[in-house]
């Protein structure tokens, strides 16, 4: 099995479990149906229906990150904080997963060297912050739905578009600004994927933790519509032209799944990449619709977790 080089936690075809042998009782799979209406919640908000649009503001783009930044530092605290806990132990992959320094990075490229002082964390990530926190310190297990919403998501759509970000945002061909999308120690996303959800579900739990850490995933869920719904407050108070790249939301696809972006990043993850390929080029003849599939698939690829699987 392919993993990215020198994967820090083992891997090897004995912690995999075949894909046609999984179980509704699977931790894995019971996600991917526990999380299923909330995700269509979230894709029907105002924030994702203008994003599937092609409607977005260029500043909201780095308010997203610092929004992930500070995400991504309180779940990579509390993660060190429960490194050893037996429930979270075979899910630490620091070199492979940890996005708090590359956030770092790419803040510094958008705002300066002086970023820390001009971002501050909003009131819907502080919340997402804080439950993070709170979980880290009194049921450490939670953790797990965390970060399964977030990395597995964030993975596989960041992989799909970063060289799409690069073009569409003008950015170095080195990689400034896009460090975010980049997980240099994965080549294979979808081996590590298959690697992570087989840990997952080798967990030693009983099925009441696996229907609390199903309800907790639901929760993260909620706090990224929360910040997504805030992002949108903002984004009506700024002075700036709107992007507009013509897309369609469900209900103007005639019912055609196969037309929607969160359907490409399924077909990306499941080998399909002829047919994403197709979808991008035609944004890419849209300036607008570079920014808008690049710029936020990252931050919606956490919403569509189970899809990207």
């Amino acid at each position: 099995m392919e993993t990215g080089s020198g994967v820090s936690n083992g891997s090897g075809p004995g912690h995999e479990k075949a894909e046609n042998h999984l179980s509704a009782e699977d931790l894995s799979e019971m996600l991917a149906a526990g999380t299923k209406e909330v995700h269509e919640k979230a894709e029907n908000t105002q924030f994702v229906k203008d994003f599937l649009r092609g409607r977005i503001r260029k500043e909201l783009f780095k308010l997203g990150a610092v929004a992930l930044y500070h995400t991504y530092t309180a779940m990579e605290e509390e993660i060190e904080r429960n490194k050893d806990h037996p429930h979270f132990a075979p899910l630490y992959f620091p070199a492979e997963l940890h996005r708090r320094d590359a956030l770092a990075r790419d803040l510094e490229y958008f705002y300066g060297a002086e970023w820390k002082s001009r971002v501050t964390c909003s009131q819907a990530t502080q919340r997402y912050v804080d439950r993070i926190h709170q979980v880290g310190r009194e049921d450490p297990v939670l953790l797990v739905a965390h970060a399964y919403t977030r990395y597995m998501g964030d993975l596989s759509g960041g992989q799909v578009l970063r060289k799409v970000a690069q073009r569409a945002l003008k950015l170095p061909p080195t990689g400034e600004g896009l460090e975010f999308y980049q997980f240099d120690a994965i080549h294979s996303a979808k081996a590590f994927k298959q690697l992570y959800r087989s840990r997952m579900n080798e967990l030693d739990l009983d099925m009441e933790t696996k229907k609390k850490l199903v309800e907790e995933a639901v929760k993260a869920f909620h706090f990224n519509m929360e910040v997504f719904e805030e992002l949108e407050e903002i984004g009506k108070t700024i002075q700036e032209d709107v992007l507009d790249a013509g897309m369609s939301v469900h209900g103007e696809m005639g019912g055609d799944i196969s037309k929607c972006p969160y359907y490409a990043a399924k077909m990306a993850a499941s080998g399909g990449t002829a047919y994403v390929g197709q979808l991008v080029m035609a944004a890419l003849r849209h300036p607008t619709g570079q920014v808008l599939v690049a710029t936020w698939f990252a931050a919606l690829a956490g919403l569509a977790a189970w899809y990207l699987m």
